[in-house]
């Protein structure tokens, strides 16, 4: 530990989010790593393909980071994940749903969590890459709308009893078998996204809270989400806020646990071995 350092001595769990590609630290090799160190979870992002000609700009600024372009399979990466550990928690972050047929994806999210043991949260976005979307025949404009629709074709296939169920978009699957089924009924959910009364509607009419990427400006977010939740007729306790891909400091920190955060993923540099696990060795004065 860095002896110039406080040591950040909250409760809050501390999980981690990387870019795992094939020239990072294995899904294996991390996962083990986490779990000895006393991690809470890992998160990994998802993009199926990154178009060359593309004129959607990076949300960060300037060139587009090598790894988005070689990410691994989120969840087959969590699968080899969740099979050499037993405490750790998977997730993703984000899915791209829009981006899935539903159906499968429902099949996914539902095998990872009932063989990990109900460790799975299921991490939801938009996206950015309009050019990526294009490919996969989504129409950028109403994303967010498909997002909800396919969200709720899932829900139905993984409720307890066969659940059809028919929206707007075309999105739509007759009353069915299908099992395994979650734990718990359904993975927790959160959605990323910037806030707004837009995502934060969303969230308080189908998921269990927010995946705000870096944690700024939560001091003004955070209360007005609260305030959509309950109008929805949502248990004020049950909300859940998760800051994302944080850069940590123990005074980022105990502000987020002021805020009544429960849990913040901590960003990891899409390097190998050595260089994660030094990053841990770092880290690890947060636990």
């Amino acid at each position: 530990m860095n002896p110039l350092r406080t040591p950040y001595l909250g409760r809050m769990r501390i999980s981690t989010t990387i870019f795992l590609t094939d020239e990072t630290i294995t899904p294996v090799r991390l996962a083990r790593e986490l779990e000895r160190r006393g991690f809470a979870g890992l998160y990994l992002p998802e993009h199926t393909h990154i178009p060359v000609e593309r004129t959607s700009p990076y949300p960060a600024g300037g060139e587009l980071p090598r790894e988005y372009g070689r990410t691994l399979d989120p969840f087959v990466a969590l699968g080899q994940a969740a099979a050499v550990t037993e405490r750790l928690a998977l997730g993703t972050g984000i899915t791209l749903v829009a981006q899935h047929d539903p159906i499968d994806l429902a099949k996914q999210v539902a095998t990872l969590d009932h063989l990990s043991g109900g460790r799975f949260t299921l991490g939801v976005g938009f996206g950015w890459n309009r050019e990526e979307a294009a490919d996969h025949g989504v129409e950028w404009a109403t994303r967010r709308e498909l997002t909800q629709e396919r969200m709720g074709l899932m829900r139905a296939l993984w409720a307890p009893e066969p659940t059809a169920y028919e929206g707007a978009f075309g999105v739509s699957v007759r009353a069915s078998y299908a099992y395994p089924k979650p734990a718990g009924g359904a993975p927790r959910t959160l959605l990323g996204g910037a806030a707004g009364p837009k995502l934060f509607a969303q969230i308080a009419a189908y998921a269990d809270g927010w995946m705000p990427i870096g944690g700024r400006g939560l001091s003004e977010s955070v209360p007005l989400l609260r305030e959509t939740w309950q109008k929805a007729g949502r248990d004020p306790e049950a909300l859940q806020v998760v800051p994302y891909a944080v850069r940590p400091n123990p005074g980022k920190l105990a502000h987020y646990e002021e805020l009544g955060c429960e849990e913040v993923v901590l960003q990891l540099p899409p390097g190998e071995e050595g260089e994660v696990l030094g990053v841990l060795d770092d880290y690890g004065q947060y636990l």
